[in-house]
């Protein structure tokens, strides 16, 4: 292939160099619908296959919400309900797009040395305030239980 033309032949091979597998790279892939094409083919049941997937992925993201506060993978769970509503919606692909590099980017600059070695030494200087809080407070106070059990 030659890098300076612009024959069609050249753009299709492109296009299949990004192919491994059969799988489009994600920023490949079209937007759009991801349901049967004899559901997209009839107007009303493609219009009541979306409304299912957007209370699915309602209900979905709404348990994850309530596991923000509470014990539960709260975000895996909403971004699950993200991905659920990214089969039928475009706006879901491209948020969930835009999360994916955020993430990526985050994860890359997390393993740069520097703000490793940062995070570890604020990590550190935290641990031993709170433990020179903590003693003080048990130096001060001692040990109290908040409830009073009287022998008998």
């Amino acid at each position: 292939m030659n890098t300076g033309s612009n024959e069609p032949g050249d753009v299709a091979m492109a296009a299949e160099e990004t192919e491994v597998d059969g799988v489009k790279d994600d920023s490949e892939q079209g937007l759009g619908s991801k349901a049967p094409e004899f559901i997209k083919a009839r107007r009303v049941l493609h219009l009541s296959w979306q409304v299912g997937v957007f209370i699915i992925g309602l209900a979905i993201v709404g348990a994850g919400i309530v596991m923000l506060p509470l014990p539960g993978p709260g975000w895996v769970v909403i971004f699950g309900g993200m991905a659920v509503w990214a089969t039928e919606f475009v706006w879901a692909q491209l948020v969930l797009r835009w999360t994916k590099r955020k993430v990526t980017e985050a994860a890359q600059k997390a393993l740069d040395p520097k703000v490793r070695r940062r995070n570890i030494i604020l990590t550190s200087i935290g641990l031993v305030i709170i433990g020179v809080l903590v003693g003080i407070y048990l130096w001060k106070f001692g040990i109290v239980m908040p409830w009073k059990i009287k022998d008998q």
